[in-house]
């Protein structure tokens, strides 16, 4: 199977959340900001000239039109929290904050983006999310050009740019720049769980990962790669994806100068050396290095082939199969070689082809020492073609990746 870590990654996507605006931290937030935004009709309390702001708080000084506005920003001072939410225990000022809050759990959201479909809790959220759409980026940071579509956002940059991390964790002294972060942080200490997911019994700390996590049921990709057109449940997993398109490997192995996008992978490829094999088949005690690979092996003792092509009938074991299958029907080759621009529909082709470019042969006969670009031809060679031995109970395979 091709690109194994690169498909492991998509059945992994609750990981590495850092880039992802939680819906939970921007109502937080915005319940400090808490504006009364419906007009509340003239009463005895009212001001007799219009827009002549009367109500002063006492501890900011801030003024007010309406004494019922300043009282709702009294709660500010004096801490009050009335609206407590019988499932997390989060309570709020505000019952706006609290309606929206609730949402979180319900998993209600009536705000649309008419150009992707992406859903919101708030219309706040949708009206900044828009900006993706249009590319718009007005805010600036001053120190390195950086652009943001939010300026929230961008405070958050440069508070990063700072190295000022005020809120600190009680429990391990770990550091951060925002409170959300604190908050969210904390849940790995207390083991606190509010957000279930509603297609199954699962439960996770933070709204970003139940979010993902329901992807998987639900089967939606809003990350799309321009070049080639696959689609991931997370912007992480696009941005390792588009590394594969630029040729860039930022892990390399100390034992045989092998090269990997991801230091996941590089972990996994280091059992090879170690011969390590901690995961053992239970049918036919054959051992692998990786979890994943012992799952697949175990598919395929069963004989189950669940993915079917509409074209031809014929049926794989994995969705991934299916789809790389598919592009024999497509005629989609969204790889290209670097040295002479021919296209190839796999990474593995691609790689092989390559070797004719740099005359790069990474795998060696044993008995002989002859070298070959393909381990098609180095079978072929210990079948019978090697003049030292006419067959060699085993061969050497050394450094480079088996393609």
């Amino acid at each position: 199977m091709n690109e194994p870590c690169r498909i492991k990654q998509e059945d992994t996507e609750e990981q590495d959340l850092k880039g992802e605006i939680k819906e939970s931290e921007e109502i937080a937030e915005a319940e400090e900001k808490h504006k009364i935004k419906s007009v509340i009709k003239s009463s005895s309390h009212s001001p007799k000239r219009k827009g002549q702001k009367n109500f002063t708080c006492s501890q900011c000084g801030k003024r007010f039109l309406y004494k019922q506005s300043l009282k709702y920003h009294m709660k500010i001072h004096t801490g009050e929290k009335p609206y407590t939410c019988d499932q997390c225990g989060k309570s709020f000022t505000h019952a706006d904050s609290f309606k929206l809050h609730l949402r979180c759990h319900s998993g209600e959201r009536p705000y649309n983006c008419d150009q992707c479909g992406k859903m919101f809790i708030r219309v706040a959220s949708l009206k900044r999310h828009l900006k993706v759409h249009t590319k718009e980026k007005p805010y600036v940071c001053s120190l390195c050009g950086k652009g943001f579509s939010q300026t929230g956002a961008l405070n958050t940059h440069q508070i990063r740019h700072s190295g000022v991390k005020n809120h600190m964790c009680f429990d391990c002294g770990k550091s951060f720049v925002r409170d959300a972060e604190l908050k969210q942080h904390q849940k790995t200490h207390t083991g606190e769980k509010p957000f279930k997911c509603s297609h199954c019994d699962k439960r996770f700390s933070q709204m970003g990962h139940r979010k993902i996590h329901e992807r998987i049921h639900t089967g939606e990709k809003p990350f799309s790669c321009e070049q080639c057109g696959k689609s991931f449940t997370h912007p992480n997993t696009l941005r390792l994806h588009l590394l594969s398109h630029s040729g860039e490997r930022r892990y390399n192995c100390d034992q045989c100068d092998k090269t990997f996008v991801k230091a996941v992978c590089l972990k996994a490829h280091r059992k090879v050396h170690l011969k390590e094999k901690p995961y053992k088949c239970s049918l036919c005690q054959r051992g692998f290095t990786q979890l994943g690979a012992l799952k697949l092996h175990q598919k395929r003792h069963s004989g189950v082939k669940d993915y079917v092509c509409f074209e031809c009938g014929k049926t794989y074991i994995t969705n991934a199969e299916l789809k790389l299958h598919q592009r024999t029907h497509t005629g989609e080759k969204p790889y290209t070689c670097s040295h002479c621009d021919r296209r190839f529909s796999w990474l593995a082709s691609l790689k092989i082809h390559e070797r004719s470019h740099t005359g790069e042969k990474p795998y060696h006969c044993a008995s002989c020492g002859k070298s070959f670009s393909k381990l098609a031809s180095l079978h072929s060679h210990t079948r019978g073609k090697c003049p030292v031995e006419e067959r060699l109970p085993s061969i050497s395979i050394f450094p480079n990746q088996l393609q």
